[in-house]
């Protein structure tokens, strides 16, 4: 980052070369240096007229970047497949998940003929249709005036049937269908429905869901040796938000925010709860980033050490002076991010797992490690100008592909002095000088995230890379570009909510129509436990 000062005159600024006083050598440094700077406008020059369209509510241009292909690192160091002489196996039998009803078909044949049994033809069909039923309720009048009305059926809940709401559910987050097509698909088999109340089936009741999605998260934090995160776009109420997403192999979670920032992702680790805690993990933090020693002092020497909620927590910093005090850093701000790391440590969320991600500032809390991918794709992004300068970045492109096959190695096969070689052998890459500046300034900034970048060495079980994060937040992408943004509070939880269970599912090896029919209570479903049951029986040690 260049820093940039107001000088009050000219006169110390020493007066610039002549170029005939430079030699050829310094000619073509200065030359480098002239397209390195010209590559920089240029992209800042397009980022701030994309920002000033999107100011003025004009169409972008879209994100297209030539002769920058994916880096491919990951695939490129995964073992050989042996070959395979063998014919490729078939899709197998076809085993339908309900149940197969036999029908016999005849034929006639000539007198004489011999019966040799039946030959099977496997015939699978759906059968879609609305049925609309008027249930007569018997009411009846005690003696004693009383008013007794039969009860509905069980999973009957307001005017629309559990099996279609069910299957509104499931087209509309699992299938990423829009509610226009949606509305128009229910019309089209008979079913007589409004916009308002197709709204109402995907947002309204649906507390226990919300719950569920939550109680995954925590099951997660409590028994996950390591999460990964990621964040992306997201609109709400017409302004820009953020979605985060955390999980592992076995669970997903999102949750939509309108800030990214360490604070809000600190609220989210905290899974519901509410309160802030002052204890060891929080005056760590605390020292960590530079919080005075005197005022943690401050906060220790208080009689309450767990704050109910933000307008308790503020309360207390006013009164102990921290609001007044205006100095860097700011007080408050660590003090209360502190506190929300106390809190997710007091619920015993992630005591001992990683956080993997892509090196965004916001999720560097507790013990973290960094995508192996995302630190080689910089390297692989850099712009060069000559021959020396590609060769500088293929031969150090080539050094970092071979250390992470063999990372890759050490995850199936850890040990010490396998570890001491391989944190050498970082330094070796990391700290080399190529005579190209811009690539020695990166991988000088690589090897500041040693720690991080090798957290693999002692957690073997953690990815290298944050590709699952990547591929579960596909699908909020995918429903942001199908269907823009949410209106409502509840229309947003319900959208995090339904995705996150949905991605759990498929983990899990859950059917979502199965899972579904059993919250609905779809007569003759499958039953399915809550998902965090599943979760902690897949995390907890054997």
């Amino acid at each position: 980052m260049r820093c940039f000062v107001l000088l009050d005159s000219t006169d110390d600024v020493p007066p610039l070369p002549t170029l005939p006083a430079l030699t050829r050598a310094e000619l073509e440094a200065l030359l480098l240096e002239v397209y390195g700077n010209a590559s920089t406008l240029e992209q800042a020059v397009a980022a701030l007229r994309e920002e000033n369209a999107r100011l003025k509510g004009l169409k972008g241009c879209p994100n297209i970047k030539p002769n920058i292909k994916p880096s491919g690192m990951d695939k490129g160091t995964a073992p050989a497949k042996p070959a395979k002489d063998e014919k490729r196996p078939g899709r197998g039998k076809v085993t339908p998940r309900v149940k197969v009803e036999d029908e016999v078909i005849c034929v006639e044949v000539p007198p004489g003929s011999t019966f040799k049994g039946h030959e099977p033809f496997l015939l699978q069909d759906l059968v879609i249709s609305a049925k609309a039923t008027c249930y007569l309720r018997e009411r009846w009048v005690t003696p004693d005036g009383r008013t007794i009305l039969a009860p509905l059926p069980q999973g009957v809940d307001g005017h629309f049937g559990p099996d279609l709401r069910r299957f509104v559910l499931v087209q509309y987050h699992q299938g990423q269908s829009t509610m226009p097509r949606l509305l128009a698909l229910l019309r089209s088999v008979g079913v007589s429905i409004s916009k308002r109340q197709l709204v109402r089936l995907l947002n309204e009741n649906h507390e226990a869901f919300l719950a569920e999605a939550q109680d995954v998260l925590r099951a997660g934090l409590e028994t996950s040796p390591w999460v990964s995160v990621d964040d992306t776009g997201a609109r709400h109420a017409g302004k820009n938000g953020f979605c985060t997403q955390i999980g592992n192999e076995w669970f997903t979670w999102f949750r939509t925010r309108s800030s990214k920032s360490r604070m809000n992702f600190l609220d989210l680790l905290r899974a519901g709860h509410t309160d802030y805690v002052l204890n060891e993990a929080a005056y760590d933090y605390m020292r960590e980033h530079g919080l005075p020693a005197a005022s943690i002092a401050l906060l220790a020497a208080g009689p309450q050490m767990r704050f109910a909620d933000h307008a308790a927590w503020m309360s207390h910093l006013d009164r102990l002076g921290f609001i007044a005090l205006k100095v860097t850093p700011d007080p408050v701000q660590v003090a209360t991010e502190g506190a929300l790391w106390g809190s997710v440590q007091a619920h015993e969320f992630l005591c001992d797992a990683v956080i993997l991600s892509d090196d965004a500032g916001q999720f560097n809390v507790g013990r973290h490690a960094l995508c192996w991918v995302h630190a080689e794709r910089l390297v692989h992004k850099l712009d060069t100008f000559n021959d020396q300068q590609r060769d500088a970045q293929t031969r150090v492109r080539g050094l970092i592909w071979d250390f992470y096959a063999d990372l890759k190695a050490y995850q199936q096969k850890p040990g010490k002095r396998q570890a001491r070689a391989l944190g050498a052998r970082f330094d070796r890459i990391f700290l080399r000088r190529t005579g190209f500046v811009t690539l020695d300034r990166l991988l000088a900034r690589l090897h500041a995230n040693k720690a991080e970048l090798l957290m693999v060495l002692e957690r073997p079980e953690i990815p290298l890379h944050t590709n699952g994060s990547e591929n579960d937040i596909r699908c909020h992408v995918t429903r942001r570009k199908i269907s823009a943004g949410t209106r409502s509070e509840i229309g947003r939880d319900c959208r995090d909510a339904f995705l996150s269970l949905v991605k759990t599912c498929d983990k899990l090896g859950i059917a979502v129509w199965d899972y579904l029919g059993s919250r609905l209570k779809v007569v003759g479903a499958a039953i399915i436990e809550p998902l965090d049951h599943y979760v902690r029986a897949k995390l907890q040690p054997a």
